[in-house]
């Protein structure tokens, strides 16, 4: 196996903090997204969809969503598990997952993508151009507002997202805070308990 990843964005460090919490050990190698790299032609030919992360098989093959990425490596290496114990759980961690790439991430890449010049023609990551509109970063901005309550919410009386332990959901909800920053968007300080709970996580990932 070999990961095409690129350790400043997103969603490549989603799977990169998945995979260092774990323990494993796989060849890598960094597309460089500032640069464009993702779009060339030898990057091309190994995932069309010009998107990183993305894990080569030996057999050539490509799983190319981070989510795809974490199911098959924890299927590999079960250790310290990061998608549920048990069937409930599992479910649990698969619906929070979903609901925050759609209500964070995406919200969080409309801010960005739809407002920096950086972006002209490329709102949306991929092989082909997609024009910016800018009335999506508002929006964007409220929808990740009402994902903090909502966070906020399920954190009460809880140490992590779902169970009692570290799990999938709760790298991408901190991994979005900081993706969030980018475009100057905060968790408000009357979400104490995520703020409680970030600070929790960021010891755990930091830990042995």
């Amino acid at each position: 196996m070999k990961l095409y990843t690129f350790d400043a964005a997103p969603n490549p460090r989603r799977v990169n903090l998945f995979i260092a919490y774990k323990g494993i050990e796989i060849p890598t190698q960094q597309i460089n997204l500032r640069e464009g790299e993702q779009l060339g032609a030898a990057f091309r030919a190994i995932n069309p969809r010009c998107i990183v992360p993305a894990l080569q098989m030996d057999d050539g093959s490509v799983l190319c969503d981070g989510i795809a990425i974490c199911w098959y490596l924890e299927s590999l290496y079960p250790q310290r598990p990061l998608l549920g114990v048990g069937a409930l759980q599992q479910a649990q961690v698969l619906s929070w997952d979903h609901l925050i790439f759609a209500d964070a991430f995406v919200p969080a890449a409309e801010m960005l993508r739809n407002r920096s010049s950086a972006f002209k023609d490329r709102a949306v990551p991929g092989p082909g151009p997609v024009a910016q509109i800018p009335e999506l970063e508002a929006r964007g901005r409220q929808r990740l507002r009402l994902f903090w309550q909502y966070l906020d919410e399920q954190l009460k009386g809880r140490e992590f997202v779902v169970g009692n332990t570290l799990t999938l959901a709760d790298i991408d909800a901190f991994v979005v805070i900081d993706f969030a920053g980018w475009s100057k968007e905060q968790v408000p300080e009357s979400c104490a308990h995520v703020h409680l709970w970030s600070a929790r996580v960021k010891a755990r990932l930091s830990g042995p």
